[in-house]
């Protein structure tokens, strides 16, 4: 089921909207050329991690250990957009990636860590995402999904956890860091300016796309009090007065700071914040489009952290870390499908 639109609700924009735009494309010759071209860039919460088949499959000498999906929403508005094309049929190209930097993006080769099948030697390094999605002069519209792991923000999850376990605050570790630790203000500041560079490169690579930025959900509690401190399925040991602060002064934030860029681009940003409100980590399964510390994922995903002593076995549960589950996905392409149909409208 789709949220917060219905789905007749959405197809009925679809429908609309296809029509609309058939309107405006002469007939005549078909072919590769008479098409749209999408390319999906960004991390694990465009790649989609466990929430559907691996893509490519599992077995196959193509996984790139980047950790793609069939639920992702990048796969969910493909299907739709398949189903009532707007105008001409939109090619997808998805070449997001589990853990991957702003700088990932359009400069840098990223080393993917996936913990599903890695091959004895590791993964191998892939090129920056804007190479490898082929971006060019007919490239019609991008999405990107991108920055939590700049600041890191899972990296200072886990902080929070640890700080938390023995009765500290991680809000006072990055607002008054130790030596070679950025504050939570550097950290925004140092996004901001890699998040303007990677958007500069991304219309120099594809001059004639229309851009499309894509927020973070809700993965907190707008009430710290909602979180069981014992529950790994929510937020663990995190306080309630870190959850608050992480909402409020870092992922709150770090969407603003998305956002402020996108519109001094001229592009377009996607808000998931707003609608995902409710859904987050620490509410009930049902609920919740957020999993916890641990959560519900696929098979083959790991009940354990490699190189921590995270064993989500214990509840029976695997490793999750906070990312979205497939109804948060299909939340977030309910909005991403229709910026897309805006953006190729405008065209």
């Amino acid at each position: 089921m789709r949220h917060p639109v219905s789905r007749l609700r959405t197809r009925a924009l679809a429908v609309g909207l296809a029509l609309a735009a058939a309107t405006l494309v002469p007939s005549g010759s078909a072919g590769a050329a008479d098409r749209y071209e999408w390319a999906a860039l960004g991390d694990s919460y465009t790649a989609g991690g466990f929430v559907g088949d691996p893509q490519p499959a599992l077995g196959d000498p193509a996984r790139d250990g980047c950790d793609r999906t069939t639920n992702a929403y990048p796969d969910v508005v493909d299907r739709e957009l398949a189903e009532f094309p707007p105008g001409k049929y939109v090619h997808l190209t998805n070449v997001s990636c589990g853990n991957a930097t702003i700088a990932d993006i359009a400069k840098d080769r990223q080393t993917p860590i996936s913990p599903v099948q890695p091959p004895t030697t590791g993964w191998p390094a892939v090129a920056p995402q804007i190479q490898r999605a082929g971006l060019g002069d007919r490239t019609d519209v991008i999405t990107i999904g991108v920055g939590g792991n700049s600041l890191p923000f899972g990296g200072m999850l886990l902080k929070c956890l640890e700080q938390g376990t023995i009765g500290k605050s991680c809000r006072d570790f990055y607002t008054n860091p130790p030596e070679g630790e950025e504050s939570i203000q550097d950290k925004l500041a140092r996004v901001q300016d890699e998040y303007i560079e990677m958007l500069a490169q991304v219309h120099q690579a594809a001059p004639n796309a229309k851009v499309i930025t894509v927020g973070y959900p809700a993965v907190l509690p707008q009430e710290a009090g909602d979180c069981n401190r014992a529950a790994l399925t929510e937020l663990g040991p995190i306080t309630h007065a870190d959850i608050d602060w992480l909402r409020d002064d870092v992922l709150e934030q770090l969407n603003a700071t998305i956002k402020r860029v996108t519109d001094f681009f001229g592009d377009r940003y996607v808000d998931v914040y707003s609608s995902s409100v409710g859904h987050d980590a620490c509410q009930p399964a049902g609920t919740k489009w957020i999993e916890g510390i641990c959560g519900d994922a696929a098979d083959y995903w790991p009940a354990k952290l490699p190189g921590t002593l995270l064993n989500c076995a214990i509840v029976g549960k695997r490793v999750t870390l906070v990312h979205p589950d497939a109804e948060g996905h299909a939340n977030t392409a309910a909005h991403v499908e229709r910026a897309i149909r805006i953006a190729l409208l405008e065209r």
